[in-house]
């Protein structure tokens, strides 16, 4: 489960990526919705008006984890960053590496670059279609 809470224009939104073994289903996410709703209201953590979404991560879910790593090793990634890194701040590219500080991303032309996990804004999956 991953959790996010941002402002987009005037509203807030308080994300809830829920997953399980086999996948979830929409089901799923209703029913995780309803009990996590219920919770907040009752409980009222945040003092703010916002929208509660339920969802599966998708195939474009941001790479966070051990397991989102190991599993993309070979795969292509997307890489948004806070600071340019050689002139740009984002990366296409198959994921060759990581480690606890930096992530390593091999271009078409067979050039690699390595990133500062720090620098990093957003790491996922590539939608390639």
């Amino acid at each position: 489960m991953d959790v996010e809470y941002v402002k987009e224009g005037s509203d807030y939104y308080l994300r809830v990526y829920a997953d399980k073994e086999g996948g979830i289903t929409i089901n799923d996410c209703e029913i995780v919705n309803r009990a996590l709703g219920d919770l907040l209201d009752q409980e009222d953590y945040i003092s703010d008006a916002y929208i509660l979404e339920v969802s599966s991560p998708g195939l474009t879910r941001p790479l966070k984890k051990e397991n989102d790593f190991k599993r993309s090793i070979g795969k292509v990634v997307e890489i948004k960053t806070f600071v340019k890194i050689n002139g740009a701040k984002e990366f296409e590219g198959v994921l060759k590496a990581y480690d606890d500080a930096t992530v390593t991303i091999e271009f078409e032309d067979e050039t690699e670059v390595t990133i500062s996990r720090k620098d990093i804004s957003m790491i996922r999956l590539a939608f390639i279609y």
